[in-house]
């Protein structure tokens, strides 16, 4: 068995002198790539060309890695390409530890340059300034709906959407004492919602603080060892507090959904999705009459959300996604009828599914 053992060791140590030299000569490739990028003024990433590298991976997949763990190295494979070219600078609704630092993570492979905004607008404003690439930020969640601060941001933004990314969130007890000696636990308002009738069968006696982040929630259980905090596993590795309970969410298949905005929309895939926003007159049968140049298209839409005016009382903003790419002959009809049936019609952004 010894010598079984050895071999496939050895083995083993082959292929990954062999990984090293193909990972070397993927990196000497992609620094080509990046010059001809500057010669032109392109940015480093390109969402569609990331969405087809992902594609050509799992297309080539024989196991027995699965579709998750094969997006998790290439991500760190990528990332690393693109910090040998320029590190990616990305802003996100911080402090970091939260779900959106671990979205963007997830996205853009811990290589990058993670900048923590206070507020959504802060991380438009960072990027807009050109102190990021692009920003992240929280979109929609399954449970709780529309975040209409990022909805309302992009009405006076020049960003576009480039990328989506969906996260599972699971929620952590943390403690740096033990179940026994919490006497409080603390998180976000939001946090704390998701996680009631666990609290309330499993610590039933204990006394509930709101944060202003699940990441702060962490910090003060850090200090406390009579405070438990409601967190992510990132923050329980950042801030060095232990998980006593694991996924302690009311609902499993609770999932939020984040935007990338950066100064270009993603080149067509084949396999996109578009925002789009638009008004439409006050009066009866006027948004009927904008969706169903959207059936008579053959689009689907997959999201409707309105948002008031803000400098029109008691008229409404709609923000759609639909499947397709303005480039698809589809959208682009579609969009021809939008504006001549419609006061205003804008494309937020598309991205690759």
């Amino acid at each position: 068995m010894s010598e079984l053992l050895e071999s496939h060791r050895k083995r083993i140590d082959e292929i990954d002198r062999e990984l090293v030299r193909l990972l070397g000569e993927r990196g000497r490739v992609a620094l080509e790539i990046a010059r001809l990028k500057a010669q032109n003024g392109r940015d480093v990433r390109d969402p569609a060309r990331e969405a087809q590298v992902y594609r050509n991976v799992l297309d080539a997949s024989e196991g027995p890695f699965n579709e998750a763990q094969l997006r998790a190295i290439f991500r760190e494979i990528v990332g690393a390409t693109c910090e040998l070219q320029r590190p990616t600078r990305v802003a996100y609704l911080g402090p970091p530890a939260t779900f959106t630092h671990e979205a963007a993570m997830r996205q853009f492979g811990s290589g990058s340059v993670f900048i923590a905004a206070r507020t959504i607008r802060e991380v438009f404003l960072t990027t807009e300034k050109g102190e990021s690439e692009c920003g992240v930020v929280p979109v929609e969640n399954s449970t709780d709906g529309a975040v209409t601060h990022t909805l309302d941001t992009l009405v006076d933004s020049e960003l576009k959407i480039c990328g989506e990314i969906l996260l599972p969130i699971s929620h952590h007890l943390l403690s740096r004492g033990t179940k026994g000696t919490i006497t409080r636990v603390c998180s976000h308002p939001q946090a704390l919602a998701q996680t009631r009738s666990w609290l309330a069968e499993n610590l039933p006696n204990v006394e509930v603080m709101e944060t202003s982040s699940t990441a702060r929630a962490a910090e003060i259980a850090a200090g406390d060892l009579s405070v438990a905090a409601i967190a992510t596993e990132l923050a329980a590795e950042v801030y060095g507090v232990s998980i006593l309970e694991r996924k302690i969410e009311d609902n499993p298949h609770n999932y939020t959904r984040f935007w990338v905005v950066g100064h270009e929309m993603a080149k067509r895939t084949g396999n996109d999705k578009t925002a789009l926003l638009f008004s439409v007159e006050h009066k009866a049968g006027s948004l009927h009459g904008a969706l169903g140049i959207l059936a008579r298209n053959g689009i689907n839409l997959t999201k409707i959300e309105s948002r008031p005016f803000p400098r029109r009382m008691w008229e409404y903003l709609f923000f759609v996604d639909i499947e397709g790419h303005p480039d698809d002959e589809a959208v682009g009809s579609a969009l021809a009828d939008l504006r001549r049936q419609c006061t205003s019609v804008r494309v937020l952004g598309a991205w690759p599914v």
